[in-house]
């Protein structure tokens, strides 16, 4: 193995959802602008700093929205020195929550594909949350470089607390496309060198309900706090522009702070903290609450989840007649933050993070390091940080009491809220710097990297070995080439006269049968053929193997456990010897009788095997190894040859051409195409034909009008 030599290192994040920009982050905003787009931020900018790193690229989403500010559709942005945000185009222009994003993400692949082509290779690929983890693990295994991946929270979490909370699971999976991004999480943790973790409750809680479990790949390493922004009063501040601000709503505002800072979403638990503080005679009497939650101009247009949180919070401040004892600023900016945590710990007061769940509390370390003792829900994060700082108390969220006790006990024992604010601020130092992040993070990483081989792909391939064409057409063969012969006839005639345009053939025949059955058909010989369900590759009649994509694509397969994994499964039944190859199990599927496929992965990803797994036409399941697929052959032909996704025209009916239709390529599904891939209708850039097999191919090539000035209609991502 040729182990990559040590230079400085080019480090890709990815986060995909939400707003990010360098500064004056709009925190709250909306659900998917939370603590993730701080901690990436944060991290890009810290592990800048070090001199092992030469890069730092953060990938996002590109927007063009009137409702949001023009800087995310500012292409670059500089965060510090050596870092920088780059905000990649994909799905629609307009802002999206993230579980809108999902039909779009093969189209964020291919354009940061291209993005690399110009800018070179990254060491390193580190995805945050299940869509980035997805986009992040892909890339990874077409790079072949390693990935890393922090899920922050996870799918399979949510759905348990959300039934619990007597959700339907209907309802669940309507709204936030549960299972797609369970099976994305899957993926990314399939693929990741290590996981970075904040807490060891999330390691044995939360990651252990995944098939892909493995907790030698997990690192715990908290994030940290910004220690020049969040620090203690001096005594010596001016007073903040944010105090006036909560004087407003406050008759006796010297009193000390209850503060808490959360967007108003119902697992944050606010309205039980209202209802505490209401309930409470003495409370009331020793201190006023501040409630931060977010940023609104109008709350008639905050979402209805965030609007009725709102309004719950409002009921309740009238039916205890809180008017003059509770603060509930309708905006603040990132400036503002630092300035009410040290104006609480000024006025001796406490924050209190009554979340229903917590997987971490990045204001909870923010209080610490500004001397604010903190009383916060007795779960994930909030736990190692006062097993950590001693900085306060834990409590059950939804115990009013014990809530309304610990408050009463910080507010009024001055000898122990003394010693929490000194040992909040130096366990916060101690434990949760951004410079003790960076050094763990990067001493876990120089060990995966000095073990791995430098990516085939990184060497310079020559501009173009295979006929020099500008454009391409890839086709599967069976019944989508075949089963018309007049319509074979006139296509191949068009590829005949028109030099311009290279042929090639994707199917799931080994490269023998293909061969056979391309000179039986008296096809041209193609310019590339893609066998054995993308799992080989060769060019030309000299049928030369693509040596990089020979090299990489065993990557952690073990055709031989799968195999007798799978047989004693019912309804699976091994194709003959000629159907076989080396890098593909091919087996005829009973629907009837066999598991389903996700019962197959989950058998195999327990069995810690690593595969990916086709199924076409109902009736024929393919098990290849997770570099391979038709998409992940195709993007890897467009990145080694630097062919633009727009001039390569794919055509398939069946299951395993859906990694191939995905993405910014031209697709064309023929109409005889079976149902498995009725789920990509309406998506942008791919084509439904009416006419069957060969025919359905022509009608594509003259949709697209591929073979002169190509248009894409369809290229509609509003």
């Amino acid at each position: 193995m040729n182990l990559k030599k040590r230079t400085q290192q080019k480090i890709v994040l990815i986060s995909l959802h939400g707003l990010i920009r360098a500064t004056d982050l709009e925190l709250g905003r909306d659900v998917d602008t939370g603590g993730q787009v701080k901690y990436v931020l944060e991290l890009a900018a810290e592990l800048a700093k070090h001199p092992d790193v030469g890069e730092v690229e953060l990938l996002t989403r590109q927007i063009f929205d009137p409702r949001v500010s023009d800087d995310y559709s500012q292409v670059e942005e500089p965060i510090s020195e050596n870092a920088r945000i780059v905000r990649i185009p994909f799905g629609p222009k307009r802002y999206l929550r993230k579980e809108l994003l999902w039909p779009h993400i093969e189209d964020f692949i291919d354009q940061t594909l291209a993005h690399f082509k110009r800018t070179g290779l990254p060491d390193v690929i580190h995805g945050h949350y299940a869509d980035a983890g997805f986009a992040g693990a892909q890339l990874a295994r077409l790079l072949h470089v390693p990935f890393v991946f922090t899920g922050h929270s996870l799918g399979r979490v949510k759905r348990e607390r959300l039934i619990a909370a007597n959700k339907k699971p209907e309802d669940i999976e309507k709204r936030y496309k549960i299972f797609r991004r369970i099976e994305a999480e899957e993926y990314a943790l399939e693929t990741a060198a290590m996981v970075v973790t904040s807490t060891t409750q999330e390691v044995e809680s939360q990651y252990a309900m995944y098939e892909h479990y493995v907790p030698d790949r997990m690192e715990v390493i908290p994030p940290g706090v910004n220690l020049t922004s969040f620090r203690p009063p001096t005594g010596d501040d001016s007073r903040p522009a944010i105090a006036s601000e909560l004087a407003r709503f406050l008759k006796d505002p010297d009193k000390p702070l209850i503060l808490t800072m959360a967007r108003p979403d119902e697992r944050k638990n606010l309205h039980t903290l209202v209802e505490t503080y209401g309930q409470s005679e003495e409370l009331r009497r020793l201190a006023n609450l501040v409630l931060v939650m977010g940023t609104r101009e109008d709350l008639r247009d905050l979402a209805p989840a965030q609007r009725k949180v709102v309004q719950q919070i409002f009921t309740l401040i009238d039916v205890h007649d809180l008017y003059g004892n509770i603060a509930y600023p309708k905006t603040h900016t990132p400036d503002d933050v630092p300035e009410l945590f040290r104006l609480a710990a000024e006025s001796r007061g406490v924050f209190i993070n009554p979340a229903l769940t917590e997987p971490f509390g990045l204001t909870l370390l923010e209080a610490a390091a500004s001397g604010l003792p903190i009383v916060a829900t007795n779960d994930g994060g909030p736990r190692d940080i006062v097993s950590n700082c001693r900085n306060g108390l834990l409590v059950d969220p939804l115990d009013i009491e014990l809530t309304e006790q610990a408050l009463l006990r910080v507010l009024t024992n001055e000898k122990e809220w003394t010693q929490w604010s000194k040992q909040g601020v130096s366990g916060a130092h101690e434990h949760y710097s951004w410079k003790h992040h960076g050094e763990r993070y990067l001493r876990d990483l120089n060990d995966i990297l000095s073990q791995t081989a430098t990516p085939a792909l990184a060497k310079k391939t020559p501009r173009r070995r295979i006929p020099e064409f500008d454009r391409l057409i890839i086709t599967d063969l069976d019944n989508t080439l075949t089963g018309d012969q007049e319509g074979l006839d006139e296509f191949v005639r068009l590829i005949e006269e028109h030099d311009h345009i290279g042929f090639g053939i994707a199917t799931g025949r080994t490269l023998s049968s293909a061969c056979e059955l391309i000179e039986e058909l008296n096809l041209p010989f193609p310019d590339l053929i893609e066998s054995g369900v993308g799992t080989e590759l060769h060019y030309g009649s000299n049928l030369t193997s693509d040596s990089s994509w020979e090299r990489e694509i065993g990557y952690h397969w073990n055709r031989r456990k799968i195999q007798e994994l799978l047989a004693d499964q019912p309804g699976l039944f091994l194709q003959p010897e000629d159907n076989q190859s080396r890098f593909k199990l091919s087996y005829n599927y009973d629907d009837k009788e066999a598991p389903t496929l996700g019962s197959l992965r989950k058998l195999i990803r327990e069995a810690k095997l690593r595969a990916n797994l086709i199924l076409s036409h109902q009736m024929y399941l393919d098990v290849i190894p997770v570099r391979g697929g038709s998409g992940n052959t195709m993007r890897h032909v467009a990145y080694k040859w630097s062919f633009q996704p727009e001039h390569i025209l794919v055509a398939g009916d069946s299951g395993n051409d859906e990694g191939m239709l995905k993405g910014r390529t031209l697709g064309v599904v023929v109409g005889n195409h079976s149902p498995e891939l009725e789920s990509l209708r309406g998506l942008p850039r791919i084509y439904f034909a009416e006419a069957n097999h060969a025919r359905g191919i022509l009608e594509g090539i003259n949709y697209y009008q591929f073979l002169d000035h190509i248009v894409i209609p369809n290229d509609r991502t509003e």
